[in-house]
């Protein structure tokens, strides 16, 4: 494959990601040094670093973070999911951009925004990438209170973040927002990387076809790639059910929240998710294609508001 279309592969990405440009590696070092133990030749003759390898991997991300978006703290446990940064940027732009929408076609800046991550995980990355990007504000819920404790630190690490992100417990597994969500809240866009895998079998399977892609190599008991303890990856009834939850709750708040939306990694799974959108007459239902390199996704938006109802909150919210 030639150098011109390995960068074409990057050209999927949103026009605003900062991650469109092969990675400049040296620069990348001089931002995390650790990345220099972790760069070895492809199968290209290029520089780069062994994407099967979580400890690999978190380096890169890390090096991404602090050169590219400023973050110059970033650390959780090695059991949590390490997430890849470019494909986390992507919705970030594309909620965006749905804002805009919704705002004459220009993207609202400023903590006049407000952003509902549901399990923002112990990375806390959205929030980073959403506060430093659009400078919006973020409300983060998580299940795991050692999550929670590490998304804190993260941001407490890096005063840019001050008084822009606020960690919330989900106390409730049956739960998405309610519990969360209060009756005062008002929160422009709410985001979703629901757990992928139904069980621990099925992400095992998941991650050595991950690994058989990435590095050619055939592992009976793999390590995951991007780490990742289990309520990071896996819940009753898999991607399916959860959005299915997330959007039966979402109902109940249909004036605290003017989008909702969330990543739908399985195509399979549309079809039933539009029937439980149009079951609780969501007013409006936007897909938002994403791709990052070989990966395909989608990012499923809804809303109840009418026109006018979105028209008011524009004024009331945003000034304009």
């Amino acid at each position: 494959m030639s150098a011109e279309k390995r960068q074409e592969e990057k050209t999927r990405l949103h026009p605003r990601n900062k991650n469109r440009k092969r990675y400049d590696l040296n620069a990348l070092i001089t931002s995390n040094p650790e990345l220099v133990n972790y760069v070895r030749s492809n199968k290209y003759g290029d520089d780069s670093i062994d994407y099967s390898n979580p400890v690999a991997v978190k380096a890169l991300n890390k090096a991404i973070l602090n050169y590219y978006y400023g973050i110059k703290n970033w650390d959780f446990p090695d059991e949590n999911l390490c997430p890849p940064v470019p494909g986390r940027a992507d919705y970030i732009h594309h909620i965006a951009d749905l804002l805009a929408e919704n705002n004459f076609g220009t993207i609202p800046f400023g903590d006049k925004i407000t952003c509902f991550d549901v399990g923002v995980g112990a990375s806390c990355i959205y929030p980073l990438i959403g506060v430093t990007e659009y400078n919006w504000k973020f409300i983060g819920s998580d299940i795991d209170p050692k999550s929670i404790k590490s998304a804190i630190n993260i941001v407490n690490s890096n005063p840019s973040l001050n008084g822009k992100i606020e960690c919330r417990l989900q106390k409730s597994r049956k739960n998405v927002f309610i519990g969360i969500v209060g009756s005062e809240d008002k929160i422009d866009c709410s985001i979703c990387n629901p757990p992928f895998h139904s069980s621990f079998e099925d992400a095992q399977k998941g991650t050595r076809r991950k690994i058989k892609n990435l590095s050619g190599k055939k592992e009976k008991a793999p390590t995951l790639n991007f780490a990742g303890i289990s309520n990071e990856l896996i819940c009753d009834g898999g991607e399916s059910k959860f959005i299915h939850k997330m959007v039966m709750e979402s109902k109940k708040f249909s004036k605290n929240c003017f989008w909702f939306s969330t990543l739908v990694s399985k195509q399979s799974n549309l079809k039933g998710i539009y029937n439980s959108l149009n079951a609780i007459e969501a007013s409006q239902i936007k897909t938002i294609p994403m791709g990052t390199g070989n990966k395909t996704s989608r990012i499923v938006a809804w809303t109840f508001f009418t026109k006018e109802e979105q028209k008011a909150w524009r004024k009331t919210r945003w000034k304009t």
